[in-house]
């Protein structure tokens, strides 16, 4: 598997990075990739089906001069910014193998990220850190029953893009602000406020991704990401607001 650290300079160019990755995989054969990517804006992104008047406080948004952006795969709404650590996985879908399906990939996805944190167990400093880690609801990883990681899917047809984010060090003050309650929620929420629900991990962003390459086994830098291919389709889609204010 190859590796790619690439933060690119808005919102749009890194949400159309991780589409434009599995596009790449899927018309040319490339091989898989684990990608990371650190913003220091400030933005929304919902998932692909989200209506924002019912995901977002649009108001609170405007006033406060944060953006709205539609990701391409599914799941829930979504602050950004400093303090979060976004990964992509770009995986081949292959007979007889967890990526076949959609529930079997989540699984066998989310178990390796899952031992990957516990390997950094003995440095949290969350609250409830005598717990381990679980996966819990469908695809988020949470320690003592508290959120630190939503993950989603987005399926082509020999390649599969699995993306999430790890919350570090992020306010999460502001995303009581900006989002309200999520109009579906795992049974393990148990309609928690996001501040009784999320947690931040606490962690060095280096510590988190050596621990995700080596449970991947991304080693190799990947060294000619698409980039036409990105600006392309961060200029007219994900800029666009057609596409971030489909529904």
């Amino acid at each position: 598997m190859k590796q790619l650290e690439l933060t690119l300079p808005s919102p749009a160019e890194n949400l159309a990075c991780d589409e434009a990755l599995l596009d790449c995989c899927e018309e040319n054969g490339g091989q898989e990739v684990l990608r990371f990517w650190e913003s220091r804006e400030t933005f929304v992104v919902v998932g692909y089906a989200n209506k924002e008047a019912t995901e977002v406080n649009v108001a609170a948004c405007e006033k406060m001069k944060i953006p709205i952006f539609r990701r391409c795969s599914g799941g829930g709404t979504v602050l950004q910014g400093a303090g979060c650590l976004n990964y992509a996985l770009i995986l081949r879908i292959a007979e007889n193998c967890p990526t076949a399906g959609i529930s079997s990939a989540n699984q066998f996805i989310m178990e390796r990220n899952r031992a990957a944190i516990e390997t950094l167990l003995p440095e949290f400093k969350i609250q409830n850190s005598k717990f381990k880690t679980s996966i819990s609801g469908h695809t988020d990883l949470a320690v003592g029953g508290l959120k630190f990681s939503g993950n989603s899917q987005r399926r082509r047809k020999s390649f599969l893009l699995f993306h999430g984010t790890f919350l570090l060090n992020y306010n999460l003050a502001l995303v009581g602000e900006l989002l309200p309650l999520p109009s579906k929620q795992p049974d393990y929420r148990k309609e928690r406020s996001h501040g009784e629900f999320l947690t931040n991990l606490n962690l060095p962003a280096d510590k988190v991704k050596a621990a995700l390459q080596t449970v991947w086994k991304a080693k190799s830098p990947l060294e000619n990401p698409p980039l036409e291919e990105i600006s392309k389709l961060a200029r007219e889609k994900y800029s666009t607001r057609e596409w971030n204010f489909k529904f």
